[in-house]
């Protein structure tokens, strides 16, 4: 698995006809439930209908042909929208095309140094906050399309979104509302009776066909935007010292964006299919494809959940399911974009509220609410409401923030130095299996790992011994840092101070390299680490001894 090597290679060997076949079925029937979604996501992303096609297309073969999974479908997904939105209102297109190729680079760097299995350190609350929360901002920037309201300002942030709204709420448009009311019926009804063919299709074709027959007061893509059905072509960015440090913040949230949402797609896809993904690939992949995305005119890209789960459900086992797709998807940019003018705006905000539905993990939050321990639930509700109330960027530096220093709080809790107490009979039959210590000696068992959040604890407790003879029972002590050194330090320092005799019992592996490395094992001496307790007993015995 550590071998940089695309899946596509090993899926060719033995490839055959009757794969094939199901291959391009399923990514044929991909593509139809791309197309819609690809358009719909390119306007809440504030950019072209095309430029969503663009993305698929692009994005969607380069991740493919080099991808570390078997059934990827990549293109651009709702948790990239409002940070596109957010990128090219204030940097314009040029900004989010540098900020999508700087995020490529960083997911092939981060590929090429193996830091694939890295992204499984970003806890669940985090993901689980910010991804509701995208899903809930993603919900607000579409009530203006649903309600047919006319905007007096352009807001960017989403408070200022909801106070537009507010403001604006007089300009209701009634038939723009029954539009989006009607596809909102029909995305949830057809599934049930209908599931070969997207129910998408079916919104767009009746709604389009209500506001022409009856000559409906509605906005349509075509009323708003110039429709483009040329192919995309490549251009180099506008690059300034200026512009890349403005956007550095937000090429970092893309990549990690794509990293997190990408990877967890491979795994649900693992889950799906019995097969292993190759995680430093699929962000080789990931990178090259969002570079590919942004010099061809399209948006930041990352691995879709729900188009790979079609694509398998469909019999897609290799990435030419995905290549497919996206060659699919060209050919109708060419040939039936056009017609994309007629889509009402009202129809996009209505399949953009069931994609912010589907990806908002609203059971999970609940869950996490009712049943996880109070610190995780701070850090969920904390990144939620920094994601809706600012932006990604500073929702997940401060719950990565929070999460750590919680961490660390509940490990300096479960890290602990304890001394052994004295039975009066140690031949009850009670007590038969409790060891005899020797006079003088005193037996401190610590537990757990010996970092800066404990170590001053575990020294408070140690130094408080009376004894001439200290034995540290650390067989419960997993690991320890620099600041658990310079504590041992202190102590060693103490005994020696006070002519006391210090003994290690039961020292595990990675302590006893930082020990040996910090030359602590010199000034203890070596004579003084001992195997296990009974060793360490029968040493704190040969120096009670009188010599």
């Amino acid at each position: 698995m550590n071998k940089l090597q695309p899946k596509l290679f090993s899926c060719l060997k033995g490839y055959t006809r009757q794969q094939l076949i199901k291959d391009m079925t399923a990514g044929l029937i991909v593509a139809v439930i791309a197309l819609p979604l690809s358009i719909a996501l390119a306007l809440a992303s504030g950019v072209t209908p095309e430029q969503g096609l663009y993305t698929a297309i692009i994005a969607g073969f380069v991740i493919s042909f080099l991808g570390g999974s078997r059934v990827q479908i990549a293109g651009p997904t709702a948790a990239f929208a409002t940070i596109v939105a957010g990128i090219v209102a204030e940097n314009g297109i040029s900004g989010l095309v540098l900020a999508t190729v700087i995020a490529g680079i960083l997911l092939i760097l981060m590929g090429l140094f193996r830091l694939g299995s890295l992204i499984k350190f970003i806890p669940y609350t985090i993901t689980t906050g910010f991804t509701t929360g995208i899903a809930i901002t993603l919900v607000i920037g579409q009530l203006k399309d649903f309600l047919g309201l006319t905007f007096a300002n352009s807001p960017i942030e989403t408070v200022e979104k909801v106070e537009e709204v507010v403001h604006q709420i007089g300009t209701f448009n009634f038939e723009a509302f029954i539009i989006g009311a009607v596809s909102l019926a029909v995305l949830i009804i057809f599934p049930k009776f209908i599931k070969k063919i997207p129910p998408s299709i079916f919104a767009i074709v009746i709604s389009a066909a209500l506001v022409k027959i009856f000559d409906m007061n509605v906005n349509t893509i075509g009323s708003l935007y110039t429709i483009s059905s040329a192919l995309p072509m490549p251009s180099l960015p506008e690059f300034s010292f200026d512009t890349v440090k403005a956007i550095i913040p937000d090429a970092f949230t893309i990549a990690v964006l794509a990293a997190v949402e990408s990877l967890l797609s491979c795994v649900v896809a693992d889950g799906m299919t019995g097969s292993r993904h190759n995680s430093n690939m699929e962000l080789i992949a990931q990178g090259a494809g969002n570079v590919a995305s942004a010099l061809f005119g399209g948006i930041p890209a990352t691995g879709a959940i729900a188009r790979t789960a079609a694509n398998i459900k469909n019999g897609g086992r290799t990435p030419v399911a995905g290549m497919v797709h996206a060659v699919v998807l060209l050919l109708v940019l060419v040939v039936f974009m056009p017609y994309a003018s007629l889509i009402p705006m009202p129809t996009i905000a209505a399949i953009l509220f069931v994609v912010a539905y589907n990806m908002s993990e609203w059971r999970e939050f609940v869950s996490i609410v009712k049943h996880a321990p109070k610190s995780d639930t701070l850090v969920l509700l904390v990144t939620f409401v920094l994601t809706v109330v600012f932006d990604l960027v500073v929702a997940i530096i401060v719950g990565i923030i929070l999460a750590t220093v919680l961490f660390m709080k509940r490990m300096s809790d479960v890290t602990d130095a304890y001394g052994w107490k004295e039975i009066d009979d140690a031949n009850d039959e009670e007590h038969i299996r409790f060891r005899v210590v020797p006079e003088n000696t005193m037996v401190f068992e610590i537990t757990g790992p010996i970092f800066f959040g404990a170590s001053t604890k575990i020294a408070d407790v140690i130094k408080s011994g009376k004894k001439d003879i200290l034995i540290l029972r650390m067989r419960s002590v997993p690991a320890i840092d620099a600041t658990g050194i310079h504590s041992f330090e202190s102590i060693v320092k103490l005994c020696k101070k006070q002519g006391k005799t210090l003994i290690l019992s039961h020292v595990n592996e990675q302590p006893m390299k930082t020990l040996e490395k910090s030359g602590l094992m010199d000034e203890i001496g070596r004579e003084n680490i001992c195997e296990n307790i009974d060793a360490a007993i029968l040493r704190a015995e040969s120096v009670a001894k009188p010599q």
